[in-house]
């Protein structure tokens, strides 16, 4: 379910538009009104082992669901708004080869849904979607620019510049996980592309598990060890709970995590200067209302402050996402709005 508030027909402002976010597991669609408010949401499982031709049948069908159940036209839909994992060519509309939708390669997806749904679609990169959900009505709705950070199995990013997304000539703009934070020839390895050094084989839920499980092997944590011989392999979770015993390993493990994605920040900054940088994804260690989360933040920014020139430090907030898993749907709801608003206007 979504954690926003429904809000009734009868106090809302069309025009509608329609979000759609696609994971591996499930993909969630939401009916958002002009001001960003959710009028109606459900969450179908995704089915990848089934093909995308289906998947996109049942999305369309859900919709279409929706808008019955409260009485919405067609008509009254101006856009439909797709976030989608890639890789991806967003021109074309097409999915190109995104590692959890394996069965999915070379699919025209855009078009697809724009068929089935019998309304046009925006397509665009998922963390760049909930990107634009933060930017649009959660933490970054009072900036005109932000950075955000997905962090959970890999490291995603969005970056929206004076109101607009970096998508990028090869539809891999603000991936942010990529960028380079260790330059060394042992650097650690990446989790999907297996680059070396990236941010993403440092700041992400598969690297810290990973770390964990190298620290519990060497007997650095007895607490990991033991969850480790119990279920044969560690996640984040496990150094999240860790922690919250005041693990020493478990902590170590978070502060480094939290160091190298500070250093990824000051990189992206040092291009962007947007003025805010978003920390979302579900790795946020319990968030602003637990300590561990709020030791996270804090050593992630320590470690922006120490390496960023003092007028950037003073100019540039970092807080967490507000939106939480809603983001993807309502981000693409809103870059659906987006490109309506364009259209209209020209």
């Amino acid at each position: 379910m979504t954690a926003q508030p429904i809000t009734p027909i009868p106090e809302a402002s069309p025009p509608y538009f329609l979000g759609v976010d696609l994971g591996g597991t499930n993909v969630k669609i939401g009916v958002l009104d002009d001001m960003g408010r959710t009028i109606a949401f459900t969450s179908i499982p995704t089915l990848e082992e089934n093909g995308p031709q289906q998947a996109v049948d049942r999305m369309a069908e859900a919709g279409h669901q929706l808008l019955r159940d409260k009485g919405i036209g067609l008509d009254q839909v101006c856009r439909v708004g797709l976030g989608s994992p890639g890789t991806m060519c967003l021109t074309g509309g097409l999915l190109l080869e995104p590692p959890n939708l394996p069965t999915w390669h070379h699919f025209g997806i855009r078009d697809a849904l724009a068929q089935a749904m019998g309304r046009p679609v925006s397509f665009i990169n998922d963390a760049n979607a909930a990107a634009y959900g933060e930017f649009w009505i959660g933490t970054g709705s009072a900036h005109q620019s932000l950075v955000m950070f997905t962090l959970g199995t890999g490291v995603g990013g969005g970056v929206v510049h004076e109101g607009r997304l970096i998508n990028g000539v090869n539809s891999f703009g603000s991936e942010c996980g990529h960028i380079i934070v260790d330059s060394a020839p042992s650097a650690r390895l990446c989790v999907w592309g297996g680059g070396r050094g990236e941010l993403e084989a440092y700041s992400s839920a598969s690297a810290v598990a990973a770390r964990a499980e190298e620290l519990a092997r060497a007997g650095k944590s007895q607490l990991l060890k033991q969850r480790l011989d119990q279920h044969g392999e560690l996640t984040s979770k496990d150094v999240y709970q860790a922690a919250l015993q005041d693990d020493p390993a478990a902590l170590q493990i978070i502060d480094e995590a939290a160091a190298y994605l500070g250093v990824g920040i000051v990189t992206t900054v040092a291009v962007i200067d947007p003025g805010l940088v978003v920390l979302g994804g579900a790795m946020d260690f319990g968030g602003p209302k637990c300590s561990i989360g709020r030791r996270f933040l804090s050593r992630v920014i320590q470690e922006f402050q120490s390496r960023a020139f003092s007028n950037v430090v003073q100019g540039t907030k970092i807080e967490f996402a507000s939106l939480g898993g809603d983001a993807g749907y309502i981000g693409a709801a809103g870059i659906a709005r987006a490109d309506h608003q364009r259209q209209t206007n020209h």
